[in-house]
């Protein structure tokens, strides 16, 4: 394997061994990361992963978000009321493709009910500490995930995306997320929030190590390398109007950076942002969920997390008929096109979230929970929405760690994947312009 990588096939039973015994001691920090671990099958991994040739995620350890099916488990999607499900026959497709490529994994990690949060916390199996910032919320719903890399556990982790599900929790904890295309990852064996916006995606501390995850993960040929415009377009009229001090100097930092490394950064108002802003966007996962577990809603909801199963959530589902719901797909599939036409190949640059990761204390009330969820939201889903690819990579500035997200239209990921790569060599100081 690469030296950039500190995983291999041959120290993988090695880091391993250390990473349980770390999990054993049970330090408050690593709490709650983990709804089940997989060690008795992860050294038999490991072990076949030593005798296989050094391959690109031989011996790595990944962590999986309790949504994917891990042969002979339970996949619980953080619920309590599928805690008793059958164990799983076989892997979910993504998973299968990352136990052929030699990968080990930890086991299911913890997140956000049925993922329906950008917060990530969880009533049921506790909700795991922000890694940078003590007495903080790690954001999610991909939360155990998030905070798995941050802590050192995991190499990679694998989680979903819906409206920033991977994004918002690697921009509050310091890592790098990635969201790709929705076409380009299976989601076969993962259990859905909204079929329509769904995406499954990898967090690692580098955007390499994202990339190397992602063309293991990715379907067909690994055609979808459409070449992005070296030019940044930040929105001035979408998402930069509730910016936290430290994010807003943050963020002015690293646009700043980026000019100075050679980019052309082009402020301008966007027609299609303006659009998006009266589109119901909660009518997916509220519509769409309600679809998938209605039994449960029905009949268990006793058992589900209240701030999922309540009214401004999956009990909203109940306000739109289906005319009034097709009119809102209708409506998005016209947004795609238009952001086609506005964005071009050009990609889109935002603070991946306005805001610095919030207290645990301060999620108690339902009211400022309801509100800060629909906030850091607000800027990922734009890349569910209009059906892009997108990635939050991680700076520094000022003593706080903020997330700055690069967006491109659907089918560009290599090419964002490689561009990302080089933006986050110069915000971190180790880059050189070399864009050719």
């Amino acid at each position: 394997m690469s030296d950039q990588f500190q995983w291999s096939s041959k120290s993988a039973t090695s880091r391993l061994s250390a990473v349980k015994q770390r999990v054993l001691e049970d330090p408050p920090e690593l709490r709650n990361i983990f709804t089940q671990t997989f060690f008795t099958e992860a050294f038999e991994q490991a072990k076949k992963a030593e005798a296989m040739p050094e391959s690109a995620l031989a011996g790595a350890l990944i962590s999986i978000k309790d949504l994917f099916d891990v042969k002979g488990h339970v996949t619980k999607a953080g619920t309590r009321f599928m805690a008793t499900d059958p164990l799983a026959k076989s892997d979910a497709t993504t998973i299968a493709k990352l136990r052929q490529a030699g990968a080990v994994f930890l086991g299911h990690t913890n997140m956000t009910e049925l993922a329906y949060s950008g917060l990530g916390l969880n009533p049921h199996y506790g909700t795991p500490e922000n890694a940078l910032v003590d007495g903080a919320i790690p954001g999610g719903s991909t939360s155990g995930g998030a905070v798995s890399v941050a802590r050192g556990l995991a190499d990679i982790a694998i989680g979903t995306d819906t409206g920033g599900s991977l994004r918002i929790p690697a921009a509050f904890n310091g890592i790098v997320g990635f969201k790709p295309s929705q076409s380009t990852v299976s989601v076969a064996g993962c259990k859905p929030l909204s079929r329509s916006l769904d995406s499954i995606g990898p967090m690692a501390n580098s955007v390499s190590a994202c990339a190397v995850a992602y063309k293991t993960m990715a379907t067909g040929n690994q055609s979808n390398g459409n070449d992005v415009t070296r030019e940044f377009v930040v929105p001035l009229n979408y998402g930069l109007d509730d910016l936290e001090p430290k994010v807003a100097e943050g963020f002015e930092a690293a646009v700043k950076l980026i000019q100075n490394s050679g980019y052309t950064v082009i402020e301008t108002d966007l027609d299609v942002l303006e659009a998006l802003n009266s589109l119901p966007i909660w009518q997916f996962s509220s519509i769409e969920s309600r679809a998938e577990y209605d039994e449960a809603y029905q009949n268990q909801r006793d058992l589900m997390d209240p701030r999922v199963a309540g009214p401004t959530r999956m009990g909203r589902a109940n306000e739109v008929n289906a005319v009034e719901y097709r009119k809102t797909l209708n409506r998005r599939a016209a947004l795609i096109e238009q952001y086609k036409s506005e964005l071009g190949a050009r990609v889109l640059l935002m603070p991946t979230v306005p805001i610095l990761p919030p207290s645990f204390d301060s999620m108690e009330s339902d009211e400022e929970y309801g509100r800060v969820n629909l906030q850091v939201l607000r800027n990922p889903s734009i890349a569910n929405v209009m059906d892009c690819c997108s990635i939050s990579i991680p700076f520094h500035h000022g003593g706080s760690a903020i997330g700055i997200m690069l967006t491109a239209v659907a089918g560009h990921d290599l090419s964002l994947l490689n561009f990302a790569e080089e933006v986050h060599g110069h915000l971190t100081g180790s880059g050189t312009n070399d864009k050719g």
